[in-house]
């Protein structure tokens, strides 16, 4: 099996409350890869697109060396440096984002090579990661292969402003960006702030399946995540409760392992419902630790922590 993921990495510097030190680490689609390493088989292969500045390209490409089943084959280098993120935590769980040196949206010639896919994960990690032209080439090239695209909103609805802070603002075409996708992912903040409209959340979900998404994912953080299924243009909602296990949670990261690994066991089984259980449960057990060490050790310790 074959998944293709696309998005842009960053070198994210995490400012967290009760830590001395801020912590580094690679960023951005590194959980996504991470994750989807981790939970398939080693006879796999996930093929990253993905540009690194000119400054880390080969520190990037050794961090990769270490999934046997990761193909580095599109991982390009681009001149100039790569994104560099520093989050902000408070207290309370809110956070503060500042980007610099936004990488240029990855073209359609760096990922084409690579559309014959059983899979493919679209992740928006810097919201500029693909332009919507690009999108809809991606839909038309694997459309007649039935091919499941996930998309993860992510940063997709956030500004920068001119001291590098994001913010979010409404996208206004954002039904052209979810248009026949097979599996939409955002968070509940990111569903109430994306549309010019303001929808309410229901209102938002039915407005959204009705451009032949199948799967919606909300994801709600500590509160675990909403799966929203259509068949037969019948809605049906799952409810999967959330799992706090530590009371020092680091979030970062925990959507993109979310999507990943909502992927990952979507492939394999083809049941949303299963897959979203599985994610909520991986997404959970990541914000034990921070970076992406343990999501090598993830699908063992949540069988432990969650047994059937």
């Amino acid at each position: 099996m074959t998944v293709t993921v696309i998005g842009h990495l960053c070198l994210d510097t995490l400012h967290l409350p009760n830590q001395e030190e801020p912590l580094q680490n690679f960023g951005g689609i590194v959980y996504s890869i991470a994750t989807l390493a981790a939970m398939m088989d080693e006879r796999d292969r996930i093929v990253p697109v993905v540009g690194a500045g000119e400054a880390d390209y080969d520190r990037f490409l050794d961090w990769l060396k270490q999934f046997p089943n990761v193909d580095t084959g599109g991982v390009y280098r681009f001149n100039g440096p790569t994104n560099d993120v520093h989050l902000f935590y408070g207290e309370d769980g809110a956070r503060i984002e500042c980007s610099r040196n936004i990488a240029r949206p990855i073209s359609i010639g760096n990922i084409r090579p690579f559309l014959e896919a059983d899979g493919i994960h679209i992740n928006m990690i810097s919201g500029f990661d693909i332009t919507l032209e690009t999108l809809d080439a991606i839909r038309m090239e694997t459309r007649e292969r039935g091919t499941p695209l996930a998309f993860d909103t992510h940063s997709l609805s956030l500004g920068i402003d001119h001291e590098y802070r994001r913010f979010r603002r409404p996208l206004s075409d954002w039904r052209r960006w979810y248009f026949m996708l097979d599996t939409v992912q955002l968070s509940e903040d990111e569903a109430a702030g994306l549309t010019p409209e303001r929808y309410a959340e229901q209102d938002f979900v039915h407005q959204a399946l009705s451009l032949m998404v199948k799967n919606l994912i909300i994801t709600r953080g500590v509160r675990g995540a909403t799966l929203f299924e259509q068949h037969n243009k019948k809605i049906t909602r799952h409810d999967l409760p959330g799992h706090k296990l530590t009371d020092s949670p680091d979030p970062t990261g925990c959507g993109d392992v979310f999507g990943a690994a909502f992927l990952a066991e979507y492939l394999k089984t083809r049941s949303a419902l299963r897959a979203a259980g599985f994610a909520n449960k991986i997404a959970a057990w990541h914000t034990t630790y921070s970076g992406t060490a343990g999501l090598q050790r993830a699908r063992e310790s949540v069988q432990n922590l969650f047994p059937a």
